[in-house]
């Protein structure tokens, strides 16, 4: 009799016994499914962040490279046009003044002044906006620029640039000008090399920079620390961009940026 009433009581006890079972693995499964959805909202929320932050940054250099472009164009039209208008007066002054005076020599030193003052102003609103870059494209402006450098002599810009640069936005050339001079300036300022090779060409919907010189590379652990390298690393990003760099085996700092661009 007891052994009939102890499979009576286990009969009846295995249904709940799979009952709590059941609902074990459900509450397990809804465990899991919360924490899934936990980790995606979590992903969205960041994946929302990083574009945010990525439309503030472009939105910054955006508006920062059009306030350059009206100072540069002020200072060119505006300030550039007084200061030539200035210097011919000065010289009409001159010849006008008797030979060997005082008079005459001070015209003289004033008009200098003024070429000198006109040059710089030139200088710094083709700096703050290259002529070339608006007027002929990025390889244009920048084949000028390493051309004066290679003529300046104490460095030596190998630029190869293939044919399929000029159709890029505008945004695009700005931003990879802006990129290579600020490579090129740590170059010259850093790393006390005697060549730099650039080499930028346009495949499909990427556009990639490769650049290398034969410096003495990057300090170890100061990779992206220094502000001309968060300079870089910002304008890539701000383009949607990607950033390689460091050192090379044979020597020298090597930096790969691809850009992809909008459909």
């Amino acid at each position: 009799m007891e052994t009939i009433k102890d499979l009576s009581f286990i009969n009846a006890l295995l249904p709940l016994a799979v009952i709590v079972f059941i609902i074990g693995i459900g509450v397990v499964f809804l465990n899991l499914h919360f924490q899934k959805n936990l980790s995606d909202q979590k992903l969205k929320r960041e994946a929302l962040k990083s574009s945010y932050q990525q439309d503030l940054l472009r939105s910054n250099i955006q508006a920062q490279e059009e306030e350059r472009k009206r100072i540069a164009h002020d200072l060119h039209d505006e300030l550039g046009a007084v200061m030539s208008i200035m210097r011919m007066h000065l010289m009409v002054l001159e010849q006008q003044s008797a030979e060997g005076t005082p008079l005459q020599e001070g015209l003289l030193q004033v008009r200098t002044l003024s070429e000198t003052a006109l040059s710089s102003v030139r200088s710094i609103s083709h700096r703050l906006m290259p002529p070339q870059l608006e007027s002929f494209g990025l390889p244009a402006a920048l084949h000028s620029v390493t051309e004066q450098f290679n003529k300046a002599g104490d460095i030596t810009i190998a630029l190869n640039c293939d044919d399929y640069m000029d159709d890029l936005p505008w945004l695009v050339n700005l931003g990879l000008f802006r990129i290579i001079m600020e490579m090129i300036n740590n170059t010259i300022k850093h790393a006390g090399a005697k060549a730099i090779r650039i080499d930028l060409f346009h495949r499909g919907e990427e556009v990639v920079c490769n650049y290398a010189d034969d410096g003495c590379g990057l300090p170890e652990g100061t990779a992206g620390k220094g502000l001309g390298l968060k300079s870089i690393e910002g304008r890539v990003n701000a383009l949607g961009g990607k950033l390689e760099m460091g050192n090379l085996e044979s020597g020298g700092y090597y930096a790969i940026v691809r850009i992809i661009l909008a459909a």
